[in-house]
Protein backbone atom coordinates (compact mmCIF):
# COMPACT_ATOMS: atom_id res chain seq x y z
CA UNK A 1 0.00 0.00 0.00
CA UNK A 2 1.65 3.05 -1.04
CA UNK A 3 1.96 6.07 1.09
CA UNK A 4 -1.24 8.33 1.20
CA UNK A 5 -0.57 11.77 -0.05
CA UNK A 6 -0.27 15.01 1.97
CA UNK A 7 -3.94 16.43 1.99
CA UNK A 8 -3.96 20.26 3.49
CA UNK A 9 -7.76 21.34 3.69
CA UNK A 10 -8.20 19.46 0.67
CA UNK A 11 -4.60 20.63 -1.24
CA UNK A 12 -2.87 18.11 -2.30
CA UNK A 13 1.29 20.02 -2.67
CA UNK A 14 2.30 17.10 -4.85
CA UNK A 15 -0.05 18.29 -7.21
CA UNK A 16 1.06 22.02 -7.05
CA UNK A 17 2.60 23.04 -10.81
CA UNK A 18 5.03 25.34 -11.03
CA UNK A 19 7.08 26.81 -13.40
CA UNK A 20 11.51 27.74 -13.62
CA UNK A 21 12.88 30.35 -12.73
CA UNK A 22 13.32 31.45 -16.25
CA UNK A 23 13.28 34.02 -17.71
CA UNK A 24 10.67 35.36 -18.29
CA UNK A 25 9.33 34.85 -15.08
CA UNK A 26 5.63 35.56 -15.45
CA UNK A 27 2.88 32.94 -13.82
CA UNK A 28 1.62 29.17 -13.86
CA UNK A 29 -2.02 29.29 -13.37
CA UNK A 30 -4.12 26.30 -14.04
CA UNK A 31 -6.44 27.63 -17.00
CA UNK A 32 -8.62 24.69 -17.89
CA UNK A 33 -9.29 21.01 -16.17
CA UNK A 34 -11.02 18.32 -17.88
CA UNK A 35 -11.23 14.69 -17.50
CA UNK A 36 -11.05 12.87 -20.92
CA UNK A 37 -10.09 8.68 -21.54
CA UNK A 38 -10.06 7.93 -17.22
CA UNK A 39 -7.61 11.13 -16.23
CA UNK A 40 -8.00 14.39 -15.24
CA UNK A 41 -6.00 16.70 -17.77
CA UNK A 42 -4.56 20.25 -16.60
CA UNK A 43 -3.34 22.92 -18.90
CA UNK A 44 -1.88 25.95 -17.43
CA UNK A 45 -0.74 29.77 -18.72
CA UNK A 46 1.67 32.08 -18.81
CA UNK A 47 1.51 35.37 -18.78
CA UNK A 48 3.43 35.74 -22.47
CA UNK A 49 3.38 33.83 -25.32
CA UNK A 50 4.74 30.50 -26.63
CA UNK A 51 8.14 28.82 -26.27
CA UNK A 52 9.36 31.68 -24.44
CA UNK A 53 8.89 30.52 -21.42
CA UNK A 54 10.64 27.24 -19.04
CA UNK A 55 8.59 24.82 -17.29
CA UNK A 56 4.47 24.50 -17.20
CA UNK A 57 2.16 23.18 -19.97
CA UNK A 58 0.11 19.87 -20.51
CA UNK A 59 -0.30 17.70 -17.23
CA UNK A 60 -2.48 14.42 -16.78
CA UNK A 61 -3.50 13.05 -13.15
CA UNK A 62 -4.68 9.60 -12.71
CA UNK A 63 -7.40 8.06 -10.07
CA UNK A 64 -3.85 7.85 -7.70
CA UNK A 65 -3.91 11.38 -7.98
CA UNK A 66 -0.60 10.88 -9.78
CA UNK A 67 0.39 13.83 -11.88
CA UNK A 68 2.75 13.58 -14.70
CA UNK A 69 3.60 16.13 -17.51
CA UNK A 70 2.75 15.25 -20.71
CA UNK A 71 5.73 14.78 -23.22
CA UNK A 72 3.53 16.83 -25.55
CA UNK A 73 3.47 19.67 -23.06
CA UNK A 74 3.64 23.13 -24.81
CA UNK A 75 4.41 26.11 -22.64
CA UNK A 76 1.56 29.11 -23.47
CA UNK A 77 -1.43 30.70 -22.45
CA UNK A 78 -4.38 28.42 -22.82
CA UNK A 79 -7.09 28.06 -21.12
CA UNK A 80 -9.67 26.62 -23.45
CA UNK A 81 -11.27 22.94 -23.26
CA UNK A 82 -13.58 21.17 -25.33
CA UNK A 83 -15.16 18.37 -26.19
CA UNK A 84 -15.97 17.45 -30.27
CA UNK A 85 -18.02 14.62 -30.00
CA UNK A 86 -18.73 14.19 -33.52
CA UNK A 87 -15.11 13.01 -33.04
CA UNK A 88 -14.97 12.37 -30.01
CA UNK A 89 -11.88 14.00 -29.58
CA UNK A 90 -11.13 16.58 -26.56
CA UNK A 91 -9.76 20.26 -27.26
CA UNK A 92 -7.64 21.64 -24.39
CA UNK A 93 -5.12 24.22 -25.17
CA UNK A 94 -3.23 23.47 -28.87
CA UNK A 95 -3.72 20.00 -28.30
CA UNK A 96 -6.10 17.44 -29.57
CA UNK A 97 -7.02 14.65 -27.19
CA UNK A 98 -8.66 11.06 -28.99
CA UNK A 99 -10.27 8.77 -26.22
CA UNK A 100 -7.32 6.71 -26.05
CA UNK A 101 -5.32 9.29 -24.51
CA UNK A 102 -3.24 10.24 -27.62
CA UNK A 103 -2.67 13.87 -28.12
CA UNK A 104 -1.96 15.96 -31.09
CA UNK A 105 -0.77 19.35 -31.52
CA UNK A 106 -1.98 22.01 -33.49
CA UNK A 107 1.30 23.85 -34.50
CA UNK A 108 -0.15 27.07 -36.61
CA UNK A 109 -1.94 27.96 -33.25
CA UNK A 110 1.18 27.49 -30.57
CA UNK A 111 1.49 31.48 -30.51
CA UNK A 112 -1.85 32.47 -29.95
CA UNK A 113 -2.89 32.74 -26.53
CA UNK A 114 -5.92 30.36 -26.62
CA UNK A 115 -8.93 31.65 -24.70
CA UNK A 116 -11.95 29.52 -25.86
CA UNK A 117 -13.67 26.77 -28.21
CA UNK A 118 -16.82 26.66 -29.71
CA UNK A 119 -18.86 24.37 -31.81
CA UNK A 120 -19.32 26.06 -35.63
CA UNK A 121 -22.33 27.02 -36.95
CA UNK A 122 -22.30 25.27 -40.51
CA UNK A 123 -19.98 22.40 -40.28
CA UNK A 124 -19.71 20.89 -36.24
CA UNK A 125 -18.59 17.66 -37.68
CA UNK A 126 -15.79 18.56 -39.02
CA UNK A 127 -15.09 22.29 -37.58
CA UNK A 128 -14.53 24.07 -34.39
CA UNK A 129 -13.60 27.60 -33.46
CA UNK A 130 -10.93 29.03 -32.31
CA UNK A 131 -10.31 32.24 -29.88
CA UNK A 132 -7.31 34.39 -28.56
CA UNK A 133 -6.81 36.58 -26.08
CA UNK A 134 -6.21 39.13 -28.53
CA UNK A 135 -9.46 38.73 -30.24
CA UNK A 136 -7.94 36.26 -33.27
CA UNK A 137 -10.90 34.00 -33.96
CA UNK A 138 -10.34 30.80 -35.95
CA UNK A 139 -11.92 28.36 -37.74
CA UNK A 140 -10.00 25.21 -37.42
CA UNK A 141 -10.90 21.54 -39.31
CA UNK A 142 -10.29 19.24 -36.63
CA UNK A 143 -9.07 16.11 -38.88
CA UNK A 144 -6.19 18.09 -40.46
CA UNK A 145 -5.53 20.53 -37.57
CA UNK A 146 -5.54 23.50 -40.38
CA UNK A 147 -6.05 26.57 -38.63
CA UNK A 148 -8.09 29.47 -41.17
CA UNK A 149 -7.82 33.12 -39.83
CA UNK A 150 -11.32 34.53 -39.93
CA UNK A 151 -11.15 37.82 -38.14
CA UNK A 152 -9.62 40.39 -36.02
CA UNK A 153 -12.20 41.26 -33.28
CA UNK A 154 -10.21 43.83 -31.86
CA UNK A 155 -11.05 45.40 -35.65
CA UNK A 156 -14.71 43.80 -35.78
CA UNK A 157 -16.09 44.92 -32.27
CA UNK A 158 -14.45 48.44 -31.85
CA UNK A 159 -12.58 47.63 -28.50
CA UNK A 160 -10.25 50.54 -28.53
CA UNK A 161 -6.73 50.66 -30.28
CA UNK A 162 -5.06 51.35 -27.16
CA UNK A 163 -6.44 49.07 -24.88
CA UNK A 164 -5.32 45.98 -23.59
CA UNK A 165 -7.76 43.70 -25.21
CA UNK A 166 -8.44 40.43 -23.06
CA UNK A 167 -11.02 38.20 -24.61
CA UNK A 168 -11.71 35.38 -22.41
CA UNK A 169 -14.40 33.03 -23.53
CA UNK A 170 -17.04 31.84 -26.48
CA UNK A 171 -19.35 29.58 -27.01
CA UNK A 172 -22.36 28.59 -29.64
CA UNK A 173 -26.17 27.83 -29.69
CA UNK A 174 -28.93 29.12 -30.97
CA UNK A 175 -27.37 29.81 -34.34
CA UNK A 176 -24.95 31.99 -32.66
CA UNK A 177 -20.90 32.31 -31.79
CA UNK A 178 -20.92 34.76 -28.49
CA UNK A 179 -17.55 35.89 -27.23
CA UNK A 180 -16.32 38.05 -24.07
CA UNK A 181 -13.89 40.40 -23.72
CA UNK A 182 -12.85 42.07 -20.25
CA UNK A 183 -10.64 44.70 -21.04
CA UNK A 184 -11.04 47.26 -18.07
CA UNK A 185 -9.26 49.92 -16.54
CA UNK A 186 -9.29 53.58 -14.95
CA UNK A 187 -10.37 54.74 -17.78
CA UNK A 188 -13.52 52.32 -18.19
CA UNK A 189 -13.64 53.02 -14.58
CA UNK A 190 -14.11 56.75 -14.95
CA UNK A 191 -16.51 56.48 -17.72
CA UNK A 192 -13.79 57.92 -20.51
CA UNK A 193 -14.29 54.74 -22.61
CA UNK A 194 -16.00 51.38 -22.81
CA UNK A 195 -13.54 48.69 -23.90
CA UNK A 196 -15.26 45.45 -23.01
CA UNK A 197 -17.82 43.70 -24.82
CA UNK A 198 -20.15 40.95 -25.46
CA UNK A 199 -20.88 40.25 -28.65
CA UNK A 200 -22.62 37.50 -30.82
CA UNK A 201 -22.08 36.49 -34.57
CA UNK A 202 -24.90 34.98 -36.58
CA UNK A 203 -22.18 33.33 -39.55
CA UNK A 204 -22.29 37.05 -41.15
CA UNK A 205 -22.50 39.92 -39.18
CA UNK A 206 -21.61 41.00 -35.47
CA UNK A 207 -23.36 42.59 -33.06
CA UNK A 208 -22.21 43.90 -29.82
CA UNK A 209 -24.71 43.13 -27.17
CA UNK A 210 -23.09 44.75 -24.35
CA UNK A 211 -19.54 47.51 -23.96
CA UNK A 212 -18.82 46.14 -20.54
CA UNK A 213 -16.13 43.66 -19.26
CA UNK A 214 -17.75 40.09 -19.66
CA UNK A 215 -15.53 36.93 -18.71
CA UNK A 216 -17.78 33.82 -19.13
CA UNK A 217 -20.18 32.95 -22.18
CA UNK A 218 -21.67 29.15 -21.92
CA UNK A 219 -24.97 27.29 -21.91
CA UNK A 220 -25.54 23.43 -22.23
CA UNK A 221 -27.01 23.02 -25.31
CA UNK A 222 -30.21 23.37 -26.28
CA UNK A 223 -31.22 21.17 -23.05
CA UNK A 224 -32.84 24.48 -21.32
CA UNK A 225 -33.04 26.82 -23.87
CA UNK A 226 -30.87 29.26 -22.31
CA UNK A 227 -27.41 31.24 -22.75
CA UNK A 228 -25.53 32.81 -19.83
CA UNK A 229 -22.43 35.40 -19.85
CA UNK A 230 -21.13 37.29 -16.39
CA UNK A 231 -19.07 40.32 -16.28
CA UNK A 232 -19.35 43.74 -14.46
CA UNK A 233 -18.99 47.26 -14.83
CA UNK A 234 -18.65 50.17 -12.26
CA UNK A 235 -21.80 49.31 -10.51
CA UNK A 236 -22.00 46.18 -10.03
CA UNK A 237 -21.26 42.24 -11.35
CA UNK A 238 -23.46 40.81 -14.66
CA UNK A 239 -25.40 38.20 -15.39
CA UNK A 240 -26.72 37.81 -18.90
CA UNK A 241 -29.40 35.39 -20.10
CA UNK A 242 -30.51 34.29 -23.34
CA UNK A 243 -33.79 32.66 -23.31
CA UNK A 244 -34.33 30.86 -26.50
CA UNK A 245 -38.02 30.74 -26.41
CA UNK A 246 -38.25 34.52 -26.60
CA UNK A 247 -35.24 34.92 -28.45
CA UNK A 248 -34.16 37.61 -25.92
CA UNK A 249 -31.23 38.46 -23.51
CA UNK A 250 -32.06 40.00 -19.92
CA UNK A 251 -29.47 41.54 -17.74
CA UNK A 252 -29.26 40.86 -13.92
CA UNK A 253 -27.09 42.79 -11.52
CA UNK A 254 -25.42 40.37 -8.63
CA UNK A 255 -23.16 42.03 -6.09
CA UNK A 256 -19.54 41.83 -6.30
CA UNK A 257 -18.00 40.28 -3.13
CA UNK A 258 -14.76 42.26 -3.82
CA UNK A 259 -13.83 45.10 -5.38
CA UNK A 260 -10.25 42.70 -5.75
CA UNK A 261 -11.76 41.70 -8.81
CA UNK A 262 -12.08 45.11 -11.06
CA UNK A 263 -9.84 44.91 -13.39
CA UNK A 264 -8.96 42.81 -16.22
CA UNK A 265 -6.14 40.95 -15.15
CA UNK A 266 -7.83 40.15 -12.02
CA UNK A 267 -10.34 38.70 -13.13
CA UNK A 268 -8.95 35.62 -15.24
CA UNK A 269 -11.59 33.18 -16.55
CA UNK A 270 -14.37 32.87 -13.31
CA UNK A 271 -16.67 29.82 -15.15
CA UNK A 272 -19.43 28.79 -15.10
CA UNK A 273 -19.50 24.87 -14.50
CA UNK A 274 -21.64 21.24 -15.08
CA UNK A 275 -20.20 19.94 -11.41
CA UNK A 276 -23.29 18.34 -10.25
CA UNK A 277 -25.75 16.72 -12.52
CA UNK A 278 -27.93 19.14 -14.39
CA UNK A 279 -26.47 21.99 -12.49
CA UNK A 280 -24.59 24.65 -12.71
CA UNK A 281 -22.00 26.23 -9.82
CA UNK A 282 -21.02 29.87 -11.35
CA UNK A 283 -18.08 31.70 -10.01
CA UNK A 284 -18.60 35.40 -10.42
CA UNK A 285 -16.55 38.73 -8.75
CA UNK A 286 -15.17 36.37 -5.93
CA UNK A 287 -18.81 34.42 -4.88
CA UNK A 288 -19.66 30.83 -5.94
CA UNK A 289 -24.08 30.62 -6.70
CA UNK A 290 -26.13 27.73 -7.84
CA UNK A 291 -27.25 28.87 -11.19
CA UNK A 292 -30.47 26.43 -12.82
CA UNK A 293 -29.96 26.18 -16.00
CA UNK A 294 -33.62 26.73 -16.69
CA UNK A 295 -35.21 29.91 -17.13
CA UNK A 296 -39.06 29.46 -16.78
CA UNK A 297 -41.32 32.09 -18.06
CA UNK A 298 -38.22 33.38 -19.89
CA UNK A 299 -37.35 34.42 -16.44
CA UNK A 300 -34.71 33.21 -14.28
CA UNK A 301 -34.62 32.83 -10.65
CA UNK A 302 -33.33 30.06 -8.51
CA UNK A 303 -29.57 31.82 -8.30
CA UNK A 304 -28.48 31.58 -4.85
CA UNK A 305 -25.16 32.64 -2.90
CA UNK A 306 -23.24 29.76 -1.48
CA UNK A 307 -19.62 31.42 -0.59
CA UNK A 308 -17.25 34.25 -0.89
CA UNK A 309 -13.53 33.89 -1.60
CA UNK A 310 -10.40 35.37 -2.76
CA UNK A 311 -9.15 32.77 -5.37
CA UNK A 312 -7.92 33.47 -9.02
CA UNK A 313 -10.33 30.67 -9.91
CA UNK A 314 -9.28 29.58 -13.72
CA UNK A 315 -11.56 26.59 -14.10
CA UNK A 316 -12.61 23.55 -11.87
CA UNK A 317 -14.52 20.45 -12.69
CA UNK A 318 -15.86 16.95 -11.46
CA UNK A 319 -13.36 14.10 -10.80
CA UNK A 320 -14.10 10.81 -9.27
CA UNK A 321 -16.63 12.14 -7.25
CA UNK A 322 -14.46 14.94 -6.16
CA UNK A 323 -14.66 18.85 -6.64
CA UNK A 324 -11.57 19.77 -8.06
CA UNK A 325 -10.64 23.83 -7.98
CA UNK A 326 -7.40 25.28 -10.01
CA UNK A 327 -6.32 28.22 -9.58
CA UNK A 328 -3.24 30.91 -10.25
CA UNK A 329 -1.74 31.30 -6.94
CA UNK A 330 1.91 33.36 -7.19
CA UNK A 331 3.37 35.37 -9.90
CA UNK A 332 6.74 37.12 -10.10
CA UNK A 333 5.00 39.48 -12.34
CA UNK A 334 7.82 39.56 -14.72
CA UNK A 335 9.85 40.25 -11.98
CA UNK A 336 7.51 43.34 -10.37
CA UNK A 337 6.46 40.79 -7.27
CA UNK A 338 9.86 40.86 -5.13
CA UNK A 339 7.84 38.42 -2.47
CA UNK A 340 7.10 35.37 -4.97
CA UNK A 341 10.34 33.57 -5.74
CA UNK A 342 8.72 30.53 -7.89
CA UNK A 343 5.61 31.19 -10.03
CA UNK A 344 3.51 28.00 -8.94
CA UNK A 345 -0.46 27.06 -8.69
CA UNK A 346 -2.42 24.22 -7.01
CA UNK A 347 -5.37 22.49 -7.11
CA UNK A 348 -8.09 22.27 -4.28
CA UNK A 349 -9.99 18.97 -4.22
CA UNK A 350 -13.42 18.02 -1.97
CA UNK A 351 -16.97 18.15 -2.49
CA UNK A 352 -19.24 20.40 -3.43
CA UNK A 353 -21.06 20.63 -0.71
CA UNK A 354 -17.10 21.97 1.29
CA UNK A 355 -18.01 25.34 -0.73
CA UNK A 356 -20.65 26.00 2.23
CA UNK A 357 -17.69 26.29 4.54
CA UNK A 358 -16.01 28.68 2.47
CA UNK A 359 -16.78 32.87 3.26
CA UNK A 360 -20.09 34.00 4.19
CA UNK A 361 -22.03 35.51 1.35
CA UNK A 362 -21.44 39.24 1.57
CA UNK A 363 -20.91 42.10 -1.07
CA UNK A 364 -22.30 45.53 -2.47
CA UNK A 365 -23.56 46.63 -5.48
CA UNK A 366 -26.51 47.88 -7.28
CA UNK A 367 -28.52 49.00 -10.20
CA UNK A 368 -27.40 52.45 -10.23
CA UNK A 369 -23.87 54.12 -9.50
CA UNK A 370 -24.41 57.95 -10.67
CA UNK A 371 -26.47 56.95 -13.73
CA UNK A 372 -28.55 58.46 -16.05
CA UNK A 373 -31.94 57.79 -15.45
CA UNK A 374 -35.12 58.50 -16.84
CA UNK A 375 -38.34 59.07 -15.26
CA UNK A 376 -40.36 55.96 -14.09
CA UNK A 377 -37.97 53.68 -16.33
CA UNK A 378 -36.95 50.44 -13.92
CA UNK A 379 -33.72 49.64 -13.42
CA UNK A 380 -32.25 46.29 -13.93
CA UNK A 381 -33.71 43.62 -11.10
CA UNK A 382 -30.54 43.13 -8.51
CA UNK A 383 -30.24 40.30 -6.94
CA UNK A 384 -31.89 40.00 -2.88
CA UNK A 385 -31.93 36.69 -1.68
CA UNK A 386 -29.40 34.49 0.06
CA UNK A 387 -27.92 37.62 1.87
CA UNK A 388 -28.15 38.42 5.97
CA UNK A 389 -28.29 41.84 6.56
CA UNK A 390 -29.42 44.46 3.65
CA UNK A 391 -28.64 48.22 3.83
CA UNK A 392 -30.01 50.54 0.76
CA UNK A 393 -28.67 53.85 -0.49
CA UNK A 394 -30.23 56.24 -2.51
CA UNK A 395 -28.44 59.93 -3.54
CA UNK A 396 -28.94 61.63 -6.98
CA UNK A 397 -27.53 65.31 -8.22
CA UNK A 398 -31.52 66.71 -9.40
CA UNK A 399 -31.82 70.39 -7.38
CA UNK A 400 -35.05 68.91 -6.52
CA UNK A 401 -36.70 66.09 -4.47
CA UNK A 402 -36.30 63.43 -6.73
CA UNK A 403 -39.28 60.25 -5.42
CA UNK A 404 -37.71 56.07 -5.44
CA UNK A 405 -40.07 53.87 -5.70
CA UNK A 406 -38.12 50.51 -4.78
CA UNK A 407 -40.34 47.48 -6.20
CA UNK A 408 -39.29 43.48 -5.30
CA UNK A 409 -39.82 40.26 -6.94
CA UNK A 410 -40.30 37.78 -4.99
CA UNK A 411 -41.24 34.85 -7.01
CA UNK A 412 -38.75 35.65 -9.64
CA UNK A 413 -40.79 35.57 -12.47
CA UNK A 414 -41.37 39.37 -13.23
CA UNK A 415 -44.46 39.74 -11.05
CA UNK A 416 -43.29 43.21 -9.45
CA UNK A 417 -44.89 44.75 -6.38
CA UNK A 418 -43.96 48.12 -4.72
CA UNK A 419 -42.08 47.61 -1.36
CA UNK A 420 -42.18 51.39 -0.45
CA UNK A 421 -41.49 55.10 -1.62
CA UNK A 422 -38.31 57.31 -0.75
CA UNK A 423 -38.13 61.10 -0.86
CA UNK A 424 -34.42 62.27 -1.18
CA UNK A 425 -34.39 66.01 -1.21
CA UNK A 426 -31.95 68.35 -3.63
CA UNK A 427 -28.27 67.32 -2.93
CA UNK A 428 -29.79 64.82 -0.01
CA UNK A 429 -29.18 60.92 0.67
CA UNK A 430 -31.26 58.28 2.35
CA UNK A 431 -30.76 55.18 3.52
CA UNK A 432 -33.19 52.23 4.49
CA UNK A 433 -32.58 49.15 6.43
CA UNK A 434 -34.36 45.92 5.48
CA UNK A 435 -35.79 44.20 8.13
CA UNK A 436 -33.43 40.75 9.34
CA UNK A 437 -34.17 37.93 7.80
CA UNK A 438 -36.06 39.74 5.04
CA UNK A 439 -35.77 38.94 1.36
CA UNK A 440 -36.84 38.33 -2.94
CA UNK A 441 -35.70 36.65 -5.47
CA UNK A 442 -35.03 40.63 -7.43
CA UNK A 443 -35.19 44.12 -6.56
CA UNK A 444 -35.56 47.11 -8.70
CA UNK A 445 -36.05 50.97 -8.20
CA UNK A 446 -37.61 53.80 -10.64
CA UNK A 447 -37.39 57.37 -10.12
CA UNK A 448 -39.84 59.78 -11.05
CA UNK A 449 -37.94 62.63 -12.37
CA UNK A 450 -34.72 62.75 -14.70
CA UNK A 451 -31.84 63.01 -13.10
CA UNK A 452 -28.22 61.52 -12.14
CA UNK A 453 -29.02 58.46 -9.43
CA UNK A 454 -27.25 56.26 -6.80
CA UNK A 455 -29.14 53.17 -5.56
CA UNK A 456 -26.36 50.67 -4.04
CA UNK A 457 -26.76 48.09 -1.73
CA UNK A 458 -24.55 46.38 1.08
CA UNK A 459 -24.99 42.85 2.12
CA UNK A 460 -23.53 41.71 5.12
Amino acid sequence: MGKKPLNISGVLPRLAMSAELGPPRSECGVGALMVWAGKLWAITYVSHKANSGVGTGLYVIDEDLTMTRHPASQVGTYTNRFVHWETNRMIIGPHIVDAHGDVRTIESLLDVRLCGTMQHLTDPANKVYMLGMEGEFFELDVNTLEATFLFDLVAELGVPSHEYAHFKAGYTNYGRVVVANNSYDERDFSGVENAGRLAEWDGKTWTILERAPFVEVTGRGTFSGTIFATGWDKASAILMVYTDQDKRWRKYRLPKASHTFDHMWQTEWPRIREVEHERFLMDCHGMFYELSPWAYDNHVWGIRPISTHLWVMSDFCSYRGLLVLGSDNASAHHGANHLAGEPQSGLWLGKTDDLWQFGKPSGWGGPWWEAQVEPDVPSDPYLMTGFDKKVLHLTHAADETVRFRVEVDFLGNGSWRTYGHFDVPAGGYEHHEFLNGYSAHWLRVTANRRCVATAYLTYT
